[in-house]
């Protein structure tokens, strides 16, 4: 038997052809949904945040995105940012 942990792949691990499905919860006020997108993983990056406030200068803030080509005849390309709420899992 399976578990979610076990399922669950870390960013740290993903590589480049990747075929992956990832899961982020969105949550506007009172409301949440859930979406999934499928594909190949194009690249991983760690991008510096440009905050919109004045923070101190050695004060850093980085995102880690997934740059996905989603399955389907179109070949669109999506960057997906982690949170703690993403899942991704092997396709």
């Amino acid at each position: 038997m399976t578990t979610a942990a076990n399922t669950l792949i870390p960013f740290e691990t993903l590589k480049p052809g990747d075929n992956v499905k990832i899961t982020q919860r969105i949550k506007v006020g009172l409301k949440i949904w859930t979406t999934s997108v499928t594909g190949t993983v194009e690249r991983t990056e760690r991008r510096r945040e440009g905050l919109a406030t004045t923070r101190n200068f050695d004060d850093k803030a980085f995102a880690d995105l997934i740059i996905l080509k989603k399955d389907g005849p179109a070949g669109e390309e999506t960057t997906i940012a982690m949170d703690e709420y993403t899942r991704v899992e092997r396709a």
